[in-house]
């Protein structure tokens, strides 16, 4: 054999670590708090406060940042505090904000309509400094980025095989079968899912008397299809909440 050549090893993987094309499936599923879904009000916090850096407390057009700071805040806190299980329900929901806006609008126009509520809504000029804001922002920021660590040490994996949940300081696991698994995906809130996609998956392992609730599923109806996809004996039912309808 020629020194300048060499046997042909095959190219296997390092130990410890499964070929690609081998590696086991899995779907993680974690269950968030709802803070999260007041991430438009740190959206609209921090650029707020680019404005009026840029503006100055005084400056033009200041004031009605200000107020559609609230207004985003004010409907955050809606969306925050009640459910919405019905498409007819935002819809009017939707449609009560626009009313009001119009008769506030033509109120400000035209002053002789009713000239109390005219005075009252000129008074209301809210004013803010960029501190504020970016306060504001920074305090939703450092209470998501707890958030994100927090679920790090709570949430489920989805094999083929198993049903795993990782829970704990330690990494403490607690093991279920994965076959016939049957899984009910609601959607209690139709805001929240459209802000995150959000909803709840209810984990019904075979032979367990107990199901598992997993509320706040971000991108639920993407999981849905992945587990569907994974596990050939999933059984799954995709409803609105009791009190709602199917129709997205």
């Amino acid at each position: 054999m020629s020194q300048g050549l060499s046997p042909l090893v095959p190219n296997t993987p390092p130990p410890g670590k499964e070929p690609e094309s081998e590696q086991t499936p899995r779907i993680f599923l974690v269950s968030y708090p709802k803070v999260v879904f007041l991430y438009p009000t740190l959206i609209a916090a921090f650029i707020a406060g680019l404005f009026v850096l840029v503006a100055g407390v005084e400056g033009p057009g200041t004031n009605t940042v200000c107020a559609l700071f609230m207004a985003v805040f004010s409907v955050n806190l809606v969306v925050f505090a009640f459910d919405f299980p019905r498409t007819t329900s935002l819809t009017l929901f939707f449609f009560i904000v626009a009313v009001v806006l119009a008769l506030l609008l033509t109120f400000r126009i035209n002053d002789q309509l009713m000239p109390w509520l005219n005075k009252l809504l000129s008074a209301y000029n809210p004013h803010a400094n960029a501190t504020f804001f970016f306060s504001i922002a920074g305090a939703l920021a450092l209470v998501f980025a707890a958030v994100l660590i927090n679920v790090q040490f709570d949430y489920w994996e989805v094999t083929p095989n198993e049903l795993l949940h990782h829970h704990g300081m330690l990494s403490k696991l607690e093991r279920l079968p994965a076959q016939n698994l049957k899984i009910d995906v609601e959607i209690n809130d139709v805001f929240e899912y459209f802000l995150l996609g959000a909803g709840q998956m209810i984990l019904r392992p075979n032979n367990e008397p107990l199901a598992i609730v997993l509320e706040n599923v971000m991108w639920i109806r993407t999981k849905e299809s992945l587990l569907t996809r994974m596990l050939g004996a999933l059984q799954v039912q995709i409803r609105m909440s009791p009190r709602g309808d199917s129709s997205l």
